[in-house]
Protein backbone atom coordinates (compact mmCIF):
# COMPACT_ATOMS: atom_id res chain seq x y z
CA UNK A 1 0.00 0.00 0.00
CA UNK A 2 1.45 3.41 -0.90
CA UNK A 3 2.07 5.91 1.90
CA UNK A 4 2.81 9.65 2.11
CA UNK A 5 6.54 10.25 2.72
CA UNK A 6 5.74 13.15 5.05
CA UNK A 7 3.10 11.75 7.43
CA UNK A 8 3.11 7.99 6.60
CA UNK A 9 -0.64 8.10 5.92
CA UNK A 10 -1.83 5.28 3.67
CA UNK A 11 -2.92 6.63 0.29
CA UNK A 12 -5.99 5.48 -1.56
CA UNK A 13 -4.74 5.50 -5.12
CA UNK A 14 -5.92 3.19 -7.88
CA UNK A 15 -4.07 1.98 -10.95
CA UNK A 16 -6.82 3.52 -13.10
CA UNK A 17 -6.13 6.98 -11.63
CA UNK A 18 -2.37 7.36 -10.97
CA UNK A 19 -0.94 10.23 -8.91
CA UNK A 20 -1.20 13.50 -10.80
CA UNK A 21 1.27 16.39 -10.76
CA UNK A 22 -0.95 18.43 -8.40
CA UNK A 23 -2.28 15.69 -6.09
CA UNK A 24 -1.79 16.14 -2.36
CA UNK A 25 -2.07 13.97 0.74
CA UNK A 26 -5.55 14.12 2.27
CA UNK A 27 -4.10 14.21 5.81
CA UNK A 28 -1.13 16.64 5.64
CA UNK A 29 -1.72 18.30 2.23
CA UNK A 30 1.87 17.61 1.14
CA UNK A 31 2.48 17.17 -2.60
CA UNK A 32 2.43 13.51 -3.65
CA UNK A 33 4.18 13.69 -7.05
CA UNK A 34 7.60 14.25 -5.45
CA UNK A 35 10.91 12.41 -5.57
CA UNK A 36 10.62 11.27 -1.94
CA UNK A 37 7.41 9.38 -2.84
CA UNK A 38 8.91 7.78 -5.94
CA UNK A 39 10.05 4.19 -6.20
CA UNK A 40 13.25 5.35 -7.97
CA UNK A 41 14.28 7.69 -5.11
CA UNK A 42 17.56 6.54 -3.57
CA UNK A 43 19.80 8.78 -1.47
CA UNK A 44 22.84 6.74 -2.47
CA UNK A 45 22.28 7.02 -6.23
CA UNK A 46 23.51 9.73 -8.60
CA UNK A 47 21.14 12.73 -8.26
CA UNK A 48 19.35 10.57 -5.64
CA UNK A 49 17.50 8.72 -8.40
CA UNK A 50 17.91 5.18 -9.75
CA UNK A 51 16.25 6.13 -13.08
CA UNK A 52 19.24 7.06 -15.25
CA UNK A 53 17.15 8.95 -17.83
CA UNK A 54 15.39 11.24 -15.34
CA UNK A 55 16.35 14.90 -15.15
CA UNK A 56 17.86 16.24 -11.92
CA UNK A 57 15.33 17.69 -9.46
CA UNK A 58 16.69 20.12 -6.88
CA UNK A 59 13.96 19.94 -4.22
CA UNK A 60 13.02 16.30 -3.63
CA UNK A 61 10.03 17.24 -1.44
CA UNK A 62 8.18 19.55 -3.85
CA UNK A 63 5.94 18.62 -6.76
CA UNK A 64 7.73 18.05 -10.04
CA UNK A 65 6.91 16.99 -13.59
CA UNK A 66 9.10 13.89 -13.81
CA UNK A 67 7.58 11.47 -16.31
CA UNK A 68 9.33 8.48 -14.68
CA UNK A 69 7.51 8.92 -11.36
CA UNK A 70 6.19 5.68 -9.88
CA UNK A 71 4.49 5.83 -6.49
CA UNK A 72 6.52 4.03 -3.83
CA UNK A 73 4.75 1.34 -1.81
CA UNK A 74 5.11 1.04 1.94
CA UNK A 75 7.26 -2.07 1.62
CA UNK A 76 9.70 -0.45 -0.80
CA UNK A 77 10.60 2.59 1.22
CA UNK A 78 8.97 3.04 4.59
CA UNK A 79 10.84 2.94 7.86
CA UNK A 80 8.36 0.31 9.09
CA UNK A 81 9.35 -1.97 6.20
CA UNK A 82 13.04 -1.49 7.00
CA UNK A 83 12.46 -2.26 10.67
CA UNK A 84 10.65 -5.48 9.77
CA UNK A 85 13.49 -6.50 7.49
CA UNK A 86 16.11 -5.82 10.17
CA UNK A 87 14.10 -7.77 12.74
CA UNK A 88 13.83 -10.72 10.36
CA UNK A 89 17.59 -10.64 9.76
CA UNK A 90 18.28 -10.47 13.50
CA UNK A 91 16.06 -13.52 14.05
CA UNK A 92 17.82 -15.37 11.25
CA UNK A 93 21.32 -14.81 12.60
CA UNK A 94 20.67 -15.25 16.34
CA UNK A 95 23.02 -17.60 18.13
Amino acid sequence: MPVCFHCNEQLTVSAAAPVGFRDTCAKCHTDLHVCRNCEFYDEGAHHECRESSAEWVRDKERANRCEYFKLRTASSGSKAGSAKTLAALDDLFKK
